[in-house]
């Protein structure tokens, strides 16, 4: 919860949220557990800001943000999901994506590039939601009656919390839409012919409106013993990494901000142009700020493993107990000591888009030990971000002078201050963490009929940050960043296709 005027962060609460590894490179959650953490954090913030003498009857708006491409699909008529939730980072879609690069000339890729801005990769939605049509017995039956809807999280916790089934509203906004591989960034609408590609029936796809406009209004609950913020309009709705754009007042051309999360996003503003990249990035909608108001694209860079490898480090390896523990082991030595860490355990996204890339490990030798591992796990985020900047700044063709971040791996200072070494920019962190939840918080306030929050760049309160500068030499960090590179070419081609039962051969 944020006081509209200031931005401050009033109160808060968060749940971690399971996934689940049903087999390997599957990777799922529970939609009803993640509906339920929404009202257990919506019940413990409202305790909370009574705690604090702040009356809940203040909150004026609500916003959404999620995780994009995570695809659900429910049945209307019971409010029940069909099947969990196939998170973003899934690779079951691999066989699906090949089917369909059999069925594109020359198997290009990037054939549906300058409607979507994206390639066929398995981290979008439709093939996602093509594998559940294909392999779900439920979800084809509830598509043949007309009870399925889909959604990516938003719309599964808008229609939710709008009703359900009685009278939720089934929508999306533009930058959600925009994930799907099934929506025109130009025209802004669901796409006919590549609906039909994809053989995907247009009427299981929710609406599309703007980041910022009335929704609908939250129902009251049983789940909420308060009643709280029953009639409070949800009025602004952002895919994530647009959110932590937003957050970060990126609203200006060439602005960029680096969310440091499970995966690693960086988003820079190309305003009210798309611009395409011939460097393997993706062109996305960053946000549309009400009805009529105009979309303003981006150009991303996705590196799929940031924080989980931190988080592999901790449950499958078990070399710390804690993530704090992991930048305690990387602090004490400094160095990988020439040891690198490709954690390519979901392919390699931006720039390469090379889904037989697996991790590796390698330059070790008997003097390495699991401070050096931690530390390469580290030095990996900061040169898959350095990848993708360095494709951003062919792109725009003007170099950032300094990168924006934000997310919960920030708070690292050891990470930070890896980041600024190896880019030799310097790294800014705003010291409030909580950019995403900011910018869900920024397009609710300002939506026509609410009116809460201006989003003019004179009334944008000026954050308070923290700077990190390079403190290596640049030669260096181009020695690393050259050996790095190395490392990567040694981690792909590794997975062929599927054998029939389903194990890589």
């Amino acid at each position: 919860v944020f006081n509209a005027k200031t931005a401050e962060l009033l109160s808060h609460h968060q749940v971690e949220i399971k996934q689940e590894f049903p087999r390997e490179g599957w990777v799922e959650q529970d939609p009803k557990e993640i509906l339920n953490s929404v009202y257990e954090c919506v019940e413990k913030t409202c305790e909370k800001m009574k705690q604090l003498n702040i009356n809940i009857a203040n909150i004026r708006a609500i916003g959404v943000t999620n995780q994009r491409e995570t695809t659900v699909v429910w049945d209307k008529t019971t409010g029940e999901p069909l099947y969990n939730a196939i998170v973003w980072l899934d690779l079951r879609t691999q066989s699906t994506v090949e089917r369909l690069l059999k069925r594109i000339p020359g198997k290009n890729k990037t054939f549906s590039k300058f409607k979507t801005g994206l390639p066929l990769s398995t981290y979008f939605s439709a093939v996602k939601l093509r594998w559940l049509l294909d392999n779900v017995e439920e979800i084809r039956k509830a598509v043949e009656d007309r009870r399925a809807m889909f959604g990516t999280i938003d719309s599964w916790l808008i229609w939710s919390l709008t009703g359900g089934k009685n009278g939720g509203i089934h929508c999306t906004d533009v930058t959600n839409a925009s994930r799907t591989m099934l929506f025109n960034i130009h025209s802004l609408e669901w796409d006919p012919e590549l609906c039909k590609f994809f053989d995907i029936p247009m009427e299981i796809l929710p609406n599309v409106r703007s980041s910022s406009e009335v929704y609908g209004l939250m129902v009251c609950f049983p789940v909420f013993k308060s009643g709280a913020l029953t009639g409070v309009p949800i009025s602004g709705c952002l895919g994530d990494q647009s959110a932590a754009l937003v957050g970060q007042m990126c609203f200006r051309d060439g602005q960029a901000k680096n969310t440091y999360g499970t995966g690693c996003f960086l988003l820079c503003n190309t305003g009210q142009k798309s611009v395409f990249s011939e460097h393997g990035l993706i062109t996305t909608i960053a946000y549309k700020m009400g009805r009529d108001k105009p979309a303003f694209y981006a150009l991303e860079g996705s590196v799929a493993i940031a924080g989980a490898v931190v988080r592999w480090l901790r449950d499958n390896l078990g070399i710390a107990k804690t993530s704090q523990e992991v930048e305690k082991l990387a602090a004490d030595v400094g160095t990988s000591y020439g040891c690198y860490f490709v954690p390519a355990f979901s392919g390699l996204y931006a720039p390469y888009w090379e889904p037989s890339a697996r991790g590796i490990i390698c330059g070790l030798t008997q003097f390495t030990n699991k401070s050096h591992i931690a530390f390469a796990a580290l030095e990996a985020v900061c040169f898959q971000t350095r990848e993708i900047l360095d494709a951003m700044n062919k792109d725009c063709g003007i170099p950032l002078s300094q990168l924006q971040v934000d997310g919960g791996m920030t708070n690292n200072k050891i990470l930070m201050q890896l980041q600024s070494d190896i880019l030799c920019i310097p790294v800014v962190k705003p010291s409030m963490p909580e950019t995403t939840a900011l910018g869900a918080a920024m397009a609710a306030g300002a939506a026509e009929g609410v009116g809460v929050w201006s989003l003019n760049p004179g009334d944008l309160t000026a954050v308070t940050c923290e700077r990190f500068e390079p403190q290596i030499n640049p030669e260096e960090s181009e020695y690393r960043y050259a050996r790095w590179k190395k490392a990567v070419m040694k981690s792909m081609g590794w997975e062929t296709s599927d054998s029939p039962n389903g194990k890589p051969k």
